[in-house]
C-alpha cells in the first residue's frame, strides 16, 4: 500500500515539474525543476527495476543536460547584458 502511495506521488511530480518547466517564465527556475523532473526520472527507474537506465537518467540526463542548458543560460544572459551596454 505504501509503494503504491509513493508511486502516485511520484507520478503526480514527475506531471507537475514537467508542466512548470516548460510553463515557467523564469528561465533559471524552469531548468532546476527540469533538473529535478531528470532525478525523479532516475528514481521512477529505480522503482521499474532497471538501475542501470536509473544510473544513465540521473548522469545524462539530469547532470550532464542541466549542466549544458546552464551554461547556455548564462551565456545568453551575458549576451543580453552585452547587448544592453552593461
Amino acid at each position: 500500500m505504501i509503494y503504491l502511495i509513493f508511486d502516485a506521488v511520484l507520478v503526480v511530480l514527475l506531471i507537475w515539474l514537467a508542466w512548470r518547466s516548460v510553463t515557467d517564465r523564469d528561465l533559471l527556475r524552469s531548468v532546476v525543476q527540469f533538473i529535478i523532473m531528470g532525478l525523479l526520472m532516475a528514481v521512477v527507474w529505480l522503482r521499474l527495476g532497471a538501475p542501470d537506465v536509473a544510473m544513465a537518467e540521473a548522469a545524462v540526463g539530469s547532470g550532464l543536460t542541466g549542466a549544458l542548458i546552464l551554461s547556455a543560460w548564462a551565456r545568453t544572459r551575458e549576451g543580453k547584458e552585452k547587448r544592453a551596454g552593461k
